[in-house]
This record gives structure tokens, sequence and C-alpha cells, in this order.
């Protein structure tokens, strides 16, 4: 019988993640247009943002492989004013050796619960449109429906990148249908 695969914990971020949490970070900032961040914040940067999360009880998690930080995971306000309270904006991140295993869905299920637990009423994703679909597509298999796209609104390594919106209700099982929505399929 073969050694089944390490089993992925989520888990409340703590102080001492930060360090890998930065270190993943910045592999993405350096090589990638996923974040329109151009410098790495550093695990200070990560410190004081950790601290405006729990400041606000907004959810902050890890995804942690046989005692390493494989990801992480947050929800923090989508825009400052206070009317969008209720409204939050999704963060997921995994070390590049730790994705297609099943561990961005673990945290995305853990921040979307408690997300909806806390009383938010709405989760949205703003997802750099790369090329590849997967973080879309791991945002539909939790519920998000397409929000509309914003066309070439970030610049980075040299090329224009546009932001697919997406979003899902967070009061229900993420199907309900509103006016002005596409018929599902469409």
């Amino acid at each position: 019988m073969g050694a089944s695969a390490p089993q992925t914990v989520v888990r409340p971020a703590a102080p001492a993640d930060l360090d890998a949490v930065a270190a993943i970070h910045a592999h993405y900032v350096l090589h990638s247009v996923i974040t329109f961040e151009e410098v790495p914040p550093t695990a200070d940067d990560w410190l004081r943002r950790f601290q405006d999360f729990a400041s606000r009880d907004d959810p902050f998690l890890i995804a942690e492989v046989a005692g390493e930080v494989a990801g992480y995971a947050y929800a923090g306000p989508w825009r400052p004013k206070a009317a969008y309270r209720n409204t939050v904006e999704d963060t997921i991140y995994l070390s590049p050796g730790h994705t297609g295993k099943g561990r961005g869905g673990a945290l995305l299920g853990a921040l979307v619960a408690r997300c909806a637990r806390a009383g938010r009423r709405r989760m949205v994703a703003v997802i750099a449109d790369t090329g590849q679909d997967a973080s879309a597509a791991l945002h539909r298999r939790f519920g998000f429906t397409h929000a509309g796209r914003l066309t070439e609104v970030g610049y980075k390594h040299g090329r224009w990148v546009d932001t697919v919106l997406m979003e899902r209700d967070l009061t229900t099982d993420g199907t309900r249908q509103h006016a002005g929505d596409p018929a599902p399929g469409a």
C-alpha cells in the first residue's frame, strides 16, 4: 500500500508564519502578474497587515502541510467606505510547490465559511487575467459568478493586465440568482 499524500491543515495565521507568507508572496510579486504589487512586502509589512486584519476580526488563514506553510488566504475590506463594511475581498496564494493539490480549495472553503459565520454578506474576488483559468475555476467551484472585467488596469513586467471580478453571496449557498444575472450556463 502506497503512502498517502500529506494532509492540508487550515488554521488561523500567527506571527510566526509571516516570514513564510512573505516568501510565498515575494515569489509572485517578482515572477508573475497575479499581484499588482511590484515590491515584495517584508515580514514587518506582513506583521502590520496581520495586525490590521486582527483588529477587524477578519480571517487570515494558513494552509499547513507536514509543518510547512504551503499557502495563505485572507478576507478583508472590499472598499474603505463604511457602506461596504459587509463586503469582503478574498486573497489566496499557494507556495509554487503546493499548487494543484486541493490546498487552494481548502483555504477558500474555510474563508467563505468564516466570513459567512461572521455575518458578511458578499465576497468579491479580483483576479488578474493571466490567460490561465485556475483561480477563476477555483472560485466557480465555490459558487462565485462572473461580475465583470476591468480592461488593462494593471501594467507589470512590460504588459497590460485585465482583472476579472467575481462575487459570491455569503447569505445562501451561493447559487441564488439576482435580477440582471445571466441565466445559469449563459
